[in-house]
């Protein structure tokens, strides 16, 4: 469903725009993600309304039939990267899992700020994005996902997650869209 309200206590919450994520191959260019997740950021702090900015330190501890890793990540693979644009207000979650909310104070910290809604955006749209998208669905709070603003290293992946998962999680919408809703 294309986004039409975002209520009053709207929370954006960017995942993984990292720089040992963001540098990887992805389906559409990081470089946009980065660029109108930063541009969301601004308005929703020009609104007043709390940026969340989440990063990935390490994985679940389950087993996993996925590729091998090689070699300790560089040090600064879980840095924010700078064209977020990070400000002191900002509230950063650092997380071990794919979705931002389990085992960290993200439900916490959004329900002590009255938040009812969320603004997703991130790579990997199929991993962390539509992890914390379904998470905050089974939560109660209202998902919106800006569809420009995320991206995957699976074009497929991406594609079915935009079309047929978000549509079933609550709304979608470009960031001008999103920031038009802003007011």
């Amino acid at each position: 469903m294309t986004a039409t309200v975002l209520d009053p206590r709207t929370a954006l919450v960017v995942v993984d725009l990292q720089k040992g994520i963001v540098g990887l191959p992805t389906a559409h260019s990081a470089d946009e993600v980065v660029a109108n997740s930063a541009a969301l950021a601004e308005a929703f702090r020009a609104k007043g309304l709390p940026v969340f900015l989440v990063r990935v330190t390490g994985g679940a501890p389950g087993r996993t039939e996925g590729p091998a890793r090689s070699g300790q990540p560089a040090a600064d693979w879980a840095d924010l990267v700078p064209g977020i644009g990070q400000r002191e207000s900002d509230i950063v979650v650092t997380k071990q899992q794919w979705g931002a909310f389990h085992g960290t104070a993200l439900d916490l910290e959004l329900r002590r700020r009255g938040i009812t809604q969320v603004v997703l955006t991130g790579i990997a749209t199929s991993i962390g994005v539509e992890s914390t998208a379904r998470a905050a669905h089974e939560l109660g709070y209202h998902v919106t996902v800006a569809t420009d603003a995320v991206t995957d290293m699976d074009a497929d992946a991406h594609r079915n997650s935009v079309e047929k998962i978000f549509p079933r999680l609550g709304e979608t919408g470009t960031t001008a869209a999103i920031t038009a809703l802003l007011g």
